[in-house]
């Protein structure tokens, strides 16, 4: 069986290969999915590049599609054959979807409209989740003014779609003329070019000085700063899902304080169970419906997964970087 691995960090061409793995077998409570795509997303280019490795070798990626072709003991033989999306492959596990076969728990195999291709499916498991969490926790967004940072990215875009569904008006944040127009394109009513902008004093212009009620944030140690810039009313909410830089960051505490803010910061591969559930039944309802625009940025195969991982690197995809798995 092909599979991508990496036994140390390092850049993409220094570390990932591509070879034969002894193909895995599915134990009780597991099913195999023949992975038709893998989705690659910046977190893991991220643990490739700097999280320590748990395990000796990793097939990296935690998104994916494909078709259930065995199932362990205790798992309902009427799923074999069943179309899925795949969600926390790798997350505290060795190995992800960058392979011809990925075993997980029968849960974190998810059916898959009929109607969803492969592709679109591959940016399921972090992209539309976190999505979908973050706008959970945003609450109540008929007519209120949302900033969604990052909003031509793979998670903004999916935010901006449910922000404006909602019945949020949508300002968002983009750092290319081809960004901005694919956050309009999901519905954004303005964009603010972070690099060549001040984004708080946009922010006020586009609102007549009156801040926003909410900001769903993808970047805390860059975003934060605006707290002091007045930009979010009070009583408003910031939902933080990443930021660029971890550790010890400044925080305005006296605005947070004085003007009632809550902070809400969740990490997707990590949401408790009830939330967890919550979120995979919005999805369910979402994709029957057909309710979304789904972006994929480019298709590679698993031999050039190197190109994959430094397209997203670049940072100018539009989409889910997708990792095409061919079978022998």
């Amino acid at each position: 069986m092909k599979a991508a691995w990496y036994t140390q960090n390092g850049a993409a061409t220094d570390v990932l290969s591509v070879s034969d793995l002894p193909q895995p077998v599915a134990g009780p409570g597991e099913v195999r999915v023949r992975v038709h795509t893998s989705g690659v997303n910046p977190s893991d280019v991220k643990f490739r590049q700097r999280r320590p490795l748990d395990f000796d070798r990793i097939v990296p990626h935690s998104d994916g599609a494909g078709v259930i072709d065995q199932v362990g003991a205790g798992v309902d033989p009427a799923r074999l054959g069943q179309r899925v999306w795949l969600w926390n492959a790798q997350w505290a596990r060795a190995w992800g979807t960058a392979a011809e076969y990925v075993v997980l728990p029968d849960v974190q195999a998810v059916p898959l409209p009929d109607a969803i291709d492969f592709a679109a499916a591959a940016g399921f498991g972090i992209p539309l989740l976190t999505a979908v969490q973050a706008i959970r926790l945003a609450q109540d967004l008929t007519g209120r003014t949302v900033l969604v940072t990052g909003a031509g990215n793979a998670v903004g875009h999916y935010v901006t779609q449910l922000a404006v569904q909602a019945g949020a008006r949508v300002l968002g944040t983009a750092g290319s003329p081809e960004k901005a127009t694919h956050a309009q394109q999901a519905g954004a009513d303005a964009i603010i070019n972070y690099k060549t902008d001040a984004v708080g004093g946009r922010v006020l212009d586009l609102t007549d000085g009156q801040g926003i009620d909410v900001i769903i944030d993808m970047d805390f140690s860059s975003t934060a700063a605006l707290l002091s810039e007045n930009v979010l009313k009070r009583h408003g909410r910031y939902v933080c899902y990443g930021s660029n830089t971890t550790g010890v960051l400044p925080i305005d505490l006296r605005t947070l304080l004085w003007h009632s803010n809550s902070l809400h910061c969740f990490l997707v591969y990590d949401l408790p169970a009830a939330d967890r559930a919550a979120c995979l039944g919005i999805v369910n309802g979402l994709l029957q419906s057909g309710a979304l625009r789904h972006s994929v940025a480019a298709r590679f195969a698993l031999d050039d997964i190197v190109k994959a991982h430094q397209m997203v690197e670049s940072g100018a995809k539009l989409g889910t970087v997708v990792v095409d798995i061919a079978h022998s």
